[in-house]
């Protein structure tokens, strides 16, 4: 979806008020739910306040000035800011303050940037599960009869949503919008409804009630810092989808919509606590679902379910856009990623992406069986990646905005006090189930570094059995090799170097082809190439030609469409006509490495400064389970030829 006119302005009128709304759906889901469960954990949670007005108007300043200072100020005023070519989200932001500094300070960041990263797959993980079981648990809110029918119910509700997935989101993206403003406003009426019956809650605007409530609590109200941050859970979807509307749509939905409607069903449920002190020892607890009238309780939990759908949508393909970014920058193997819509780019479904969140989080739902549970879970991924952020942000200002020291370290210290206050206070939910994000998140990081460093390994070997083009085409013009007609493409990640496919070729089969392209695909730190740049060829004499074609992390390579855009760059001036670049006539060759884990074997390289055998074990893993090159580049199975080799690990 684009997010500028044909101008290149930023949209106005219509088209902005346009994407505003298609915003509201796919960008405020997560945000939009917490309702359902954060002022509930507040006084029921692992780590609840004991009732107190005082203590519900200090909670409720904290959630007030949580969310305008997080969301509106830090996301909404400056992060989204710092753009990738229009691209936001963690992977971008790394991307985009990684080039220069030394070499081990560019791998910390890095590493840092990976880990906050792989936290986002803990949250994607975690939403679904929670948000469902909320909106559910209206239905024994109302009677205790439906009772052991919520958990059941959330897992054939998540099961549903996973299985249609595989269709693609552009059919139900277009009720996305509508159903969550019903939702807001729903939310927002019921609020208002008993902010009436007791205006005096509104008092808790006034930032004092928050610093009284530290003074009087101390500690224990430090502890409550884990429950709060579940308003801001939506946070960083803002930065991460920013590149689907741009951020004049973002900013006018938050702030015209999102943040009234939250704030006031929060102070909603504020007011309905101070009437109604005794209901907290109740079981059937549930402030949300309390403001509620007995009419409505039933259609509320459909419209609650539907927004609880609509923000487990926009997890599930963010994480599909995550991989598919980690895949692009090399953080991860090459996976199958459909293109469910021929029209909007970031529509894309990756069916071993899908499975696996789906069994996370019907396990998560089957082991906690409750949104109070799930709560304690919940909280750790997201102070963490906005930890990162903030660091990675701080990076941003002094090396690329070029801020000087002073104002930077006065502006994201702040940022970064608030992100460990919420961190630390989380990290005390990891008795009580907060280890699973960070056990998400470690293994999730543990994989990606594993591919990376693999990788790199693999390239050196490849390029010490490679021979520099320079020393080969004369070598060729020497030989003279028997050539048939017709054109080979030869895959290799090492330009201005035949690689060792080719030279296997050569040694086997004794035959080239009459013109040989060598088509390297590198992928650029940026959102998506731009098209002058896209393809570059270089011819090498004898027949040789070097195509290097570039792609941003936010693309899917396309080596058809390449070959099919430079048939006129093959042609010698002799020749007539170009050569046919039909893909029935051209032969593919890949390479494909058999990686061999343990003891060397005589006379296979092993390469410098190997990996421990668990990591090369796993790598080896991943790789065999990759993808193939072939279908990942789009090349027709009939004319793809491959030779191989074995790599020592």
């Amino acid at each position: 979806m684009s997010h500028h006119s044909a101008s290149g302005e930023p949209p106005r009128g219509k088209v902005l008020a346009g994407l505003s709304f298609a915003a509201l759906g796919v960008v405020y889901g997560d945000i939009g739910t917490s309702p359902l469960y954060a002022i509930k954990e507040c006084f029921r949670g692992p780590h609840a306040m004991a009732f107190s007005e005082e203590n519900v108007l200090g909670i409720l300043s904290l959630i007030f000035w949580a969310l305008n200072f997080v969301v509106s100020f830090k996301y909404i005023g400056l992060v989204m800011r710092a753009d990738n070519r229009g691209e936001g989200g963690i992977l971008a932001l790394l991307a985009l303050v990684r080039p220069g500094g030394t070499p081990k300070g560019r791998g910390l960041l890095l590493l840092f940037g990976l880990f906050g990263a792989a936290l986002l797959y803990g949250d994607g993980v975690i939403t679904p599960a929670i948000s469902v079981l909320g909106a559910i648990e209206g239905l024994s809110y109302k009677t205790a009869l439906f009772e052991p029918y919520v958990v059941p119910l959330a897992v054939a509700i998540i099961s549903g949503l996973f299985l249609v997935q595989r269709r693609g989101t552009a059919g139900v993206g277009k009720i996305f919008g509508p159903l969550t403003s019903v939702w807001f406003i729903c939310i927002a009426l019921l609020g208002i409804r008993a902010i009436a019956a007791n205006p005096a809650v509104l008092a808790a605007m006034n930032p004092l009630h928050a610093i009284e409530f530290f003074v009087r609590e101390g500690w224990i109200g430090f502890t409550v810092l884990a429950a709060v941050v579940l308003v801001v859970t939506g946070g960083e979807a803002l930065y991460a989808d920013m590149g689907h509307f741009g951020p004049r749509p973002i900013r006018l939905a938050w702030f015209c919509v999102v943040l009234p409607a939250l704030v006031l069903n929060y102070f909603g449920q504020g007011a309905w606590l101070l009437a109604n002190p005794e209901a907290i020892t109740a079981a059937e607890f549930n402030p949300f679902y309390a403001l509620v009238p007995s009419w409505a309780i039933y259609p509320m939990i459909v419209i609650a379910t539907g927004a609880a759908v609509v923000a487990s949508q926009a997890l599930i393909s963010g994480a599909y856009s995550l991989t598919q970014q980690a895949m692009q920058l090399g953080f991860a193997p090459r996976m199958t990623l459909i293109h469910t819509s021929s029209t909007e780019k970031g529509q894309i479904y990756m069916p071993g992406v899908n499975a696996a969140l789906w069994a996370a989080c019907i396990a998560l739902v089957l082991i906690f069986r409750s949104s109070g549970a799930l709560a304690a879970t919940y909280g750790v991924a997201v102070s963490g990646t906005m930890f990162t952020t903030s660091v990675l942000f701080a990076v941003l200002l002094r090396k690329k905005w070029n801020w000087p020291m002073w104002r930077v370290v006065a502006l994201t210290s702040v940022f970064v006090v608030v992100d460990l206050a919420f961190l630390g206070a989380n990290l005390l939910k990891i008795p009580d189930g907060g280890w699973v994000p960070i056990v998400v998140a470690g293994t999730v990081f543990m994989l990606m570094s594993t591919w990376k460093k693999g990788r790199s390994q693999v390239t050196a070997m490849l390029r010490e059995s490679s021979l520099p083009l320079d020393l080969f085409i004369p070598d060729m013009a020497r030989r003279q090799p028997h050539r048939v007609p017709g054109v080979a493409v030869f895959m290799t990640s090492i330009p201005d170097a035949a690689p060792p496919v080719l030279l296997h070729h050569l040694k086997h089969n004794k035959v080239l082809h009459e013109k040989v392209v060598l088509v390297t695909v590198t992928s650029l730190e940026i959102p998506q190439a731009d098209d002058a740049d896209r393809v570059t060829v270089e011819a090498k004499g004898e027949g040789f030609y070097q195509v290097v074609a570039q792609y941003g992390f936010m693309e899917t390579p396309d080596v058809p469409g390449v070959l099919a855009s430079i048939a006129e760059q093959l042609r010698d001036p002799e020749e007539e006509k170009a050569p046919s670049m039909r893909l029935q006539e051209i032969s593919f060759y890949l390479g494909r490495e058999t990686l061999i884990v343990g003891r060397r074997k005589p006379g296979v390289p092993r390469a410098v400064g190997a990996m421990a055998a668990w990591r090369a074990k796993l790598f080896g893993v991943m790789a065999r389970n990759a993808q193939s090159a072939g279908g990942f580049f789009g090349l027709p199975p009939n004319r793809v030829v491959e030779l191989g080799a074995q790599l020592q690990l």
